[in-house]
């Protein structure tokens, strides 16, 4: 069973582009989204640029050694944050990932995850998932609230 998004997809106005807004309030612990993915067997060096940027790490969520996911639906849209408003998990066996409020989440406010953590957890101590990557991320700004 997937559950759709309780967000829709838009223009954060900031050099983020796209992201995943709430469209009502959302309860710390409600479900917001679980989705298929599509799991990819390579070693991350070996991926896209753009796939870097966008798939889950399998092995670690999913205990699937050499497996990296790309989650359907709205799953590889969140942007980052830490701390972020969602948690993350893999569910039913591997075969989907599940996105949960960590907190309470007003209707509008941007959904988001923390890259850092490749566990899901909305906060990290390091914030350096960016540099790791080798992408540098936009400063924050006035309109980034």
């Amino acid at each position: 069973m997937f559950i759709s998004s309780l967000g829709h997809l838009a223009d954060t106005g900031t050099p983020k582009g796209l992201g995943v807004f709430a469209t009502r309030n959302i309860k710390a612990g409600e479900i917001v989204e679980k989705a298929p993915v599509i799991q990819i067997r390579c070693d991350f060096s070996n991926l896209s640029p753009e796939l870097k940027s966008r798939v889950f790490h399998w092995a670690r969520l999913a205990s699937r050694q050499g497996v990296h996911a790309v989650a359907l639906g709205y799953g590889s849209m969140y942007n980052h944050a830490n701390p972020a408003n969602m948690q993350y998990g893999a569910v039913d066996n591997g075969t989907a990932i599940q996105f949960v409020a960590a907190t309470d989440i007003a209707a509008g406010e941007e959904l988001t995850i923390n890259y850092n953590d490749t566990g899901g957890t909305p906060v990290s101590t390091h914030d350096n998932w960016f540099e790791l990557q080798g992408i540098t991320p936009h400063a924050p700004t006035d309109n980034d609230a």
